[in-house]
């Protein structure tokens, strides 16, 4: 017998800001996806621009991952009726996605490759990297803590 998954409501926010906070993030990653495959070209070559161990290969998965992370991030943060394993893996992708850009960023920072260009959103606008990169993930990843915790997926127990 196979049983699927059934979609589910999800659970009631903690307080009236957490969904705004989610909806604020979601925005944010919706704008960098949408710039990132707009040109996903030109993206793989900023991705390689910035000489990461493992060379084109894994320039090109990183890339690749990054976009997919993006888009599956989106379920949980817009509140939309999917199983709780998708509800808790996409909150776990919203995790990914400021840990991957605060790795990118970091790593430009203090390595010394002359990169023009950082990709946030992809080629469509040029944003040199910087210490302000390493902030913006940084609130990437504040913007997607305080969503995970407004509406945890799991259910509480009190």
């Amino acid at each position: 017998m196979i049983i699927l998954p059934k979609a589910s409501a999800p659970i009631l926010p903690k307080t009236k800001d957490a969904p705004i906070i989610a909806l604020m993030y979601a925005s944010i990653i919706v704008v960098l996806v949408v710039a990132q495959l707009f040109s996903f070209d030109k993206f793989l070559t900023i991705v390689e621009s910035y000489w990461l161990p493992g060379g084109v290969v894994f320039a090109h998965f990183l890339a690749a991952y990054l976009v997919i992370v993006e888009v599956f991030a989106l379920p949980f943060l817009l509140r939309m009726r999917v199983s709780l394993a998708m509800r808790v893996v996409s909150m776990g992708c919203g995790w990914l996605v400021a840990l991957i850009w605060l790795g990118i960023s970091l790593w430009l920072v203090i390595s010394t490759n002359a990169v023009g260009n950082i990709g946030f959103v992809g080629s469509v606008v040029a944003l040199a990297p910087g210490w302000w990169a390493v902030f913006i993930s940084i609130a990437l990843g504040t913007l997607s803590a305080w969503a995970s915790w407004g509406m945890w997926p799991l259910v509480r127990k009190k």
